[in-house]
């Protein structure tokens, strides 16, 4: 005697799998959370933490699982820590753009059309404001740095 099952979801199963989803969604968002779409570090360890707990304790993890695991684990550290550091060194390459524009003539690109004029002064946070004719602008809208 052979049992089968059908695993397909009708229509209004899915819609209204669907709308539990979008409405679950929705909430996070309102609960000033949004949905991730990766996995962080975080998230990682609790899913570990969660696998061990829950093994078998007659069948436990091999070490060499456990083992491949936190080398993951480490490594994906890593790659949260170099990408932090490309971060600020793009930061600082962006600063240092803005600086060597300091005195030279640039244009830049506004909703009212080109402004051109003198660089006055620079500010050097992470998103670089110049100073031209006594207005403040973006670095990221100018379009050509002129030589003295």
């Amino acid at each position: 005697m052979s049992i089968t099952m059908d695993l397909n979801m009708s229509a209004m199963d899915r819609q209204k799998v669907e709308q539990e989803v979008n409405l679950f969604n929705s909430m996070q968002r309102t609960n000033g959370k949004s949905a991730q779409q990766e996995l962080g570090k975080d998230d990682f360890l609790k899913i570990l933490i969660t696998q061990l707990s829950h093994q078998d304790p007659t069948a436990p993890m091999e070490d060499t699982q456990f083992i491949a695991q936190m080398a993951q684990f480490s490594s994906l550290e890593q790659i949260t820590n170099m990408s932090v550091q490309f971060e600020k060194v793009a930061d600082a390459l962006g600063s240092s753009g803005a600086i060597q524009a300091a005195g030279k003539k640039v244009d830049i690109n506004t909703e009212l059309g080109v402004v051109t004029g003198t660089v006055d002064s620079v500010s050097t946070d992470k998103n670089p404001l110049i100073s031209v004719n006594g207005q403040f602008y973006n670095w990221s809208d100018v379009t050509a740095v002129y030589g003295q």
